[in-house]
């Protein structure tokens, strides 16, 4: 009889152990998979980076082009590389948010300002830029959309009962999804100035 009991114990014993150790290292995988995801929406926002360095020598080049316009692109853009992403804090992944999108804000003013400059609208490397930022843009959603894809398998692994007892052992915490920005659900106010 006590043999029965310590098998049976033994028995709880090993299938806890197995449980345990698949579920600590289901957690690591989906850990491991968000940090690889959201280092692809990182890369996706350093080619953009790249690119408006492209048009920043190119525009540079062109004479009495706006200065001013040229300087405030140049400044969103060291802000918005300086900023470190920590994916477990929301305030570090809010703060990237804010500069990313104060960079594509006063690239899209640069942009706009071409209009008063027809030879610099009109040469090659203008336009194969404004195809590959286009690109570039995609690439950027679509990474994105795959880190909040990847946030919400991780999160659902670690909130879910009984492998949320795990993930607490463990520190294993919630992480943030990646939001749009305040104000996008609204439709944008277009006006034509034509004449």
């Amino acid at each position: 009889m006590k043999r029965t009991g310590l098998l049976v114990t033994l028995g709880i014993v090993v299938i806890l152990f197995f449980w345990g150790c698949n579920g600590y290292n289901g957690l690591v995988s989906a850990d491991q998979d968000v940090k690889k995801v959201w280092s692809n929406v990182e890369t996706n926002y350093q080619r953009r980076t790249d690119l408006y360095s492209s048009v920043i020598k190119t525009v540079e080049a062109s004479a009495n082009f706006e200065k001013s316009t040229l300087q405030a692109v140049v400044e969103a853009r060291a802000k918005a590389t300086a900023v470190t992403v920590d994916i477990n804090d929301p305030a570090t992944l809010e703060a990237y948010q804010k500069a990313q999108a104060n960079l594509q804000g006063s690239f899209s003013r640069l942009i706009a300002s071409f209009e008063n400059y027809p030879d610099l609208k009109t040469t090659q490397q203008f336009r194969d830029f404004q195809a590959q930022i286009e690109g570039t843009e995609n690439r950027i959603n679509v990474a994105r959309q795959d880190y909040n894809k990847s946030i919400e398998g991780y999160n659902l692994k670690v909130k879910r009962f009984p492998r949320n007892i795990l993930a607490n052992l463990f520190g294993f915490k919630e992480k943030p999804f990646y939001k749009a920005e305040a104000g996008s659900e609204k439709n944008p106010d277009i006006k034509f100035d034509i004449k």
